[in-house]
């Protein structure tokens, strides 16, 4: 069956895309009491939350320490050097005192969920220690992001376990908040990445039982506007409490909602009651790339219903004031539509236009849309100019540097089934600049001596670049062609895979050819 719309929560208006949020007076830093920024410590700062959090407390003019095993690891993020950073594991005593120094607020964002079994008694064993360190340096306030649970019910080891967590932070005699949150929904979140290949890869799909269950999902940004928010809250609330955004769907409901924003039709959902946690675990490790010691805590996790108790949270913090994020508005942020507020994603969800950069340090390499890669580098004895040359004239009359015939025979199959075909060929043999249309691509990016983008224009399920560029490291000149295919759906992914033996005849003899003519012509 397919699942209906999903419904939305009364309780907040959807955030409106188009207008503007700006800042919210409410998160900037509070003072210690000398007047200064508030001393933050943050444990997890390089993990999802963690990592998107940071730069925002930053902003927000808090002074930021950093508890991390490897400290060489923050020079890869953009904040790294405006962060105090204490080294060491936060399973260790005498270092999660050190770290505690001065320390006015302390984020609490690691878990250990993705180290396999036995995770459970080391998040219980650092929450001890961070409880005990806190409340002997004074710590004015612990924040804790924890999972959603369901009032009744056996919770699975995961929900246990962060339940654990929060109980052992708020028994510490520091006056704890402990946000209580279910999907998040944001590019690189394990539960979201879960939805998003599952629903890309599957058109059809016999699913566990809990598929019909209700979930109260919540965007990304709108956790860090409760994370930030936090520290402003009354100091005498010690205790935890749900958050979630203003959708309330069932999980199949957030498959094809999913679906609705990234252009793919309605998948058909059957429930089975035969497939157990254990078996659906290894059915998400199959069919994405989730590993399967985060699969299976998710899996389990979702068992029950995963909706808000209630919504004490409103009268701690109250909604921001451009409103919380709708479901459908989280995914379409998420795949980098609309850009509002961006919070960080990988280059994998960056629209190509916007020059393709590596993805957030913190991301898992996994997360992310599904992308497809064709890349070749070739050194060369010719000059910057004459390769240039070569690129900037390929298509049109001058033909595409490898079997014509294999170009013809696409160039047929695309007019057939009404793309434009090879028959536009270019506008001049020799330059080439931004709008350009050569045969059935476009010119994108034309930076001479560096690097022509092409978008292609032909009749694809999913979009596609190709790059032709020149590198110089160590004053060697380099060729580097990269063909990029973000798939739509199965029927992408199919495409690839079906065109992936003839790129060997096209893209390498594309490079070799360019490289041969311009060493001819230097």
């Amino acid at each position: 069956m397919t699942d209906p719309e999903p419904r939305e929560d009364a309780r907040t208006p959807a955030r409106i895309l188009s207008a503007p949020t700006g800042r919210e007076p409410e998160l900037r830093a509070t003072v210690d009491e000398s007047g200064r920024a508030a001393r933050v410590l943050v444990i997890g700062a390089t993990g999802y939350i963690g990592a998107r959090l940071v730069p925002r407390l930053l902003n927000a003019g808090y002074r930021v320490r950093v508890l991390v095993r490897d400290p060489g690891r923050l020079a890869a993020f953009p904040w790294g050097e405006r962060v105090e950073a204490a080294e060491g594991d936060a399973q260790d005593t005498a270092v999660v005192a050190g770290a505690m120094e001065d320390v006015d607020i302390v984020y609490y964002l690691v878990h250990s969920m993705s180290s396999g079994a036995g995770f459970a008694s080391t998040d219980a064993r650092i929450a001890r220690t961070v409880a005990a360190a806190a409340r002997d340096y004074g710590v004015s306030r612990i924040v804790y992001l924890g999972g959603l649970a369901p009032a009744n019910g056996e919770l699975s080891e995961h929900l246990r376990s962060r339940k654990e967590v929060g109980e052992i932070l708020l028994g510490s005699g520091v006056p704890t908040l402990v946000l209580q949150a279910g999907v998040v929904i944001g590019s690189g979140s394990a539960s979201f990445e879960m939805i998003r290949h599952l629903t890309e890869v599957l058109p059809y799909m016999p699913a566990p039982k809990w598929v019909r269950n209700f979930i109260q999902p919540i965007a990304v940004r709108d956790v860090l506007y409760y994370l930030l928010a936090a520290p402003r809250i009354a100091p005498e609330i010690n205790r935890a409490v749900d958050i979630g955004g203003p959708s309330v769907l069932r999980y199949g409901q957030m498959m094809n909602g999913y679906a609705v924003c990234a252009g793919l039709p309605q998948r058909r959902i059957a429930s089975l009651p035969v497939l157990t946690p254990w078996l659906a675990s290894h059915w998400v490790g199959l069919v994405t790339p989730v590993p399967r010691q985060l699969a299976r805590p998710l899996v389990e996790s979702l068992q029950h219903d995963c909706v808000m108790k209630n919504h004490d949270i409103d009268g701690i913090i109250p909604p921001p004031a451009s409103g919380l994020l709708s479901y459908r508005d989280a995914v379409e942020l998420a795949l980098g539509r609309v850009e509002l507020d961006q919070v960080e994603t990988s280059w994998r969800d960056s629209r190509v236009p916007d020059a393709p950069s590596d993805p957030l340090p913190s991301d898992p390499d996994w997360a992310g849309r599904t992308v497809f890669t064709d890349v070749r580098e070739l050194p060369t004895r010719a000059t910057r100019d004459a390769l240039w040359g070569v690129i900037a004239g390929i298509g049109g009359q001058n033909g595409w540097y490898s079997p014509p015939l294999l170009w013809a025979l696409r160039g047929w199959m695309d007019r057939l089934v009404g793309g434009v075909g090879l028959q536009r060929g270019r506008r001049n043999r020799s330059s080439v600049v931004a709008g350009d249309a050569i045969d059935f691509w476009r010119v994108e990016t034309s930076e001479p001596g560096v690097l022509l983008r092409l978008r292609a224009e032909m009749k694809l399920p999913g979009q596609a670049w190709l790059e032709l560029g020149i590198e110089r490291p160590d004053d060697e000149v380099r060729y580097r062609q990269r063909a990029i295919f973000f798939p739509r759906g199965l029927s992408g992914r199919l495409y690839w895979w079906s065109v992936l033996p003839f790129h060997g005849l096209i893209f390498s003899g594309m490079a070799r050819r360019i490289v041969s003519i311009a060493e001819a012509e230097s």
